[in-house]
């Protein structure tokens, strides 16, 4: 994981924000391609770190994505008829995220991997799912899903979307987190010390948080990341 997150990070910048879809928005039989055409608007994950308000990113630095639980086999198509979206004309799942991937984030540094096998969600997995959901984790029609699922019915497995990303979404997070820090009267916390940390460090360490913080700003420093990045 270090690593990764090492990769997805360059100019100063040294954190991701991990975010995820669980279960990913899927309907049974449905194709990649219509999946992730029906969120051309908003993406279909959350931001998993604590955050005051809802947190939606519009751009990135770099990500990597992986998609678990989708057919890996490329939608059929009539011999001769002409792909309706550019989607359709990918030849396999992982051009399929890549390119939607690229159409969101265009400039960014983005890899993308897809996986057939789901996530397990066996016991002692929790089972907090919506009652709309199949055994298989795929989201069933409102009309259909009180009458085939039920309490005692358990989901066995969802198909999930993840991702690792270095977005502007992290200045907002790393400023607030400066913020409280700076705020506190660490002298009154005599343990604080007693720990080894001096009161020169500490004030060193809240600069290097600020810094790291302004690392995140859309364009800061005109460091050039769009060069630097790879759209393929």
């Amino acid at each position: 994981m270090v690593h990764l997150a090492d990769s997805l990070t360059f100019s100063g910048r040294k954190v991701v924000a991990a975010w995820a879809s669980l279960p990913f928005p899927a309907s049974p039989g449905s194709s990649l391609p219509d999946i992730l055409s029906a969120h051309q608007q908003d993406l279909p994950w959350k931001l998993l770190l604590s955050s005051r308000r809802e947190q939606k990113v519009s751009c990135c630095f770099a990500q990597s994505v992986v998609l678990r639980g989708v057919g890996r086999e490329r939608p059929s198509s009539s011999p001769g008829r002409r792909p309706r979206t550019a989607l359709q004309g990918c030849e396999s799942p992982e051009e399929m995220l890549q390119l939607y991937l690229h159409t969101h984030f265009p400039g960014s540094f983005s890899t993308a991997h897809v996986l057939q096998q789901p996530c397990s969600t066996s016991p002692p997995f929790p089972q907090f799912f919506s009652p709309l959901l199949t055994r298989q984790g795929f989201l069933q029609d409102k009309a259909l899903g009180h009458s085939s699922a039920g309490p005692n019915r358990a989901v066995q497995s969802i198909p999930v979307l993840a991702a690792l990303q270095a977005s502007p979404v992290l200045h907002e997070l790393l400023s607030g987190l400066w913020r409280d820090l700076r705020a506190r009267n660490v002298r009154r916390w005599s343990s604080f010390f007693t720990a080894g940390v001096e009161q020169d460090d500490f004030q060193q360490a809240l600069e290097e948080l600020k810094t790291l913080a302004q690392c995140y700003e859309p364009g800061f420093g005109g460091d050039g990341s769009e060069d630097e990045a790879d759209s393929d």
